[in-house]
């Protein structure tokens, strides 16, 4: 199967391509390299040394003899969208080609504007191209738990079945998200079903937890072939960070109470499920959405974790949340659609034992201790 993987440069883009090449299919990147941008912007760098993309490719193929084709270009530009999918004819594509931090979106009026445009926009242009040049690639796309929110009933996986006096209909889940960037993916959703409903595009939306986790059996194979680890305040993940300060021996900083609740799973499922997506395709028009994650923990909880994992002493420090979101609320999330599909789940606790300590503690001297801590305030940027 010929894959295109878009933002193929990413923390998870690059891992996901490796892995589809790995996995026998014709795979080819394409990534403009904002994201390499958004660090420049914010003076941060990840914590692991990454290679440019052209070496990273020349590495694969060395190590693999396997080549991975490359185009350099931007979503929002549609003749080039056109150009590569003419050019490389998909069979499927995989889309993690969109801005995607919260607290980003959040800094101000500008970057709230440039992620939507940007993610919103992008997809637009993808989805005139799939239909206009062959609407039976299948598309991937990476979306997030995070459109759904925390709503009080059970989250199921894209859709609801409702009765309402007397009829019963059946609709996508009702979403209540909790930034800029999670409103972008939720205007994503609605868009593409949208494409398939009136147009017949074939897409399966992965409403993705949070991943962690930095190492595949492919990147592992060669250093040159790492990929992101990502622990700022802004664009890092919670687990990310408390590993860090764990290793420092700083105290983990938990937002507010500690007690919400969110999805997680391990960079190696990550890659798993977008290739069982891929090699098992949605039907022509229809809109299928699994969630991508495989067990849940509370902040708190998450904490407590890597402190039972760590051989040391750690301290917890609750901090004020920047963030606005429920402190305590209701989490049950279906997920049964990749289990039945053939994933076997990773565990958070093997994870942090077999290599996350570890790479933290090779790379401590990178770290920027005053980007582990938050600037970004849901309201902080509004003008009183």
């Amino acid at each position: 199967m010929r894959v295109l993987v878009l933002g193929g440069d990413g923390y998870l883009g690059w891992p996901t391509a490796l892995h589809l090449s790995d996995s026998g299919h014709e795979t080819a990147v394409l990534d403009n390299f904002a994201r390499r941008g958004y660090d420049r912007e914010l003076g941060v760098q990840s914590l692991v040394p990454i290679q440019d993309l052209d070496l990273r490719i020349a590495a694969w193929e060395e190590v693999s003899g396997r080549r991975i084709p490359s185009y350099v270009g931007d979503l929002l530009d549609a003749d080039f969208v056109y150009t590569v999918l003419r050019e490389f004819e998909p069979d499927a594509i995989v889309h993690f080609a969109e801005q995607r931090a919260a607290p980003y979106s959040m800094i101000d009026r500008e970057h709230a504007v440039y992620t939507q445009h940007n993610n919103v926009v992008g997809t637009l242009n993808l989805m005139y191209a799939m239909a206009e040049i062959n609407p039976d690639i299948h598309l991937v796309k990476l979306g997030t738990m995070g459109e759904y929110g925390t709503p009080n009933i059970d989250i199921e996986e894209g859709w609801l079945e409702v009765e309402h006096n007397g009829r019963k209909d059946r609709m996508l889940y009702p979403k209540k998200p909790g930034s800029f960037y999670h409103l972008s993916k939720v205007h994503d959703s609605h868009n593409l079903e949208f494409g398939c409903r009136v147009w017949g595009l074939r897409v399966t939306d992965l409403n993705q937890g949070v991943v962690y986790g930095q190492q595949t059996d492919q990147t592992v194979r060669d250093a040159r072939l790492a990929t992101r680890f990502d622990y700022d305040a802004v664009f890092g993940t919670v687990l990310n960070r408390f590993v860090i300060q764990a290793v420092l021996g700083e105290p983990l900083t938990v937002y507010g109470t500690g007690h919400q609740i969110r999805g997680f799973l391990d960079i190696r499922d990550t890659v798993e499920c977008i290739r069982l997506a891929v090699e098992n395709p949605a039907d022509a028009g229809e809109f299928r959405v699994f969630n991508q994650m495989t067990e849940s923990y509370s902040v708190a909880e998450l904490a407590q974790h890597v402190a039972d994992c760590f051989p040391g002493p750690v301290q917890v420090e609750q901090l004020d949340n920047p963030r606005v979101e429920q402190a305590e609320h209701y989490y049950n999330v279906k997920h049964t659609g990749l289990v039945g599909l053939g994933l076997q789940p990773h565990l958070l606790s093997d994870t942090l034992i077999d290599s996350m300590f570890d790479i933290v503690a090779a790379n401590k001297d990178r770290v920027d201790h005053a980007a582990l801590l938050p600037t970004v305030k849901w309201r902080g940027h509004l003008k009183s």
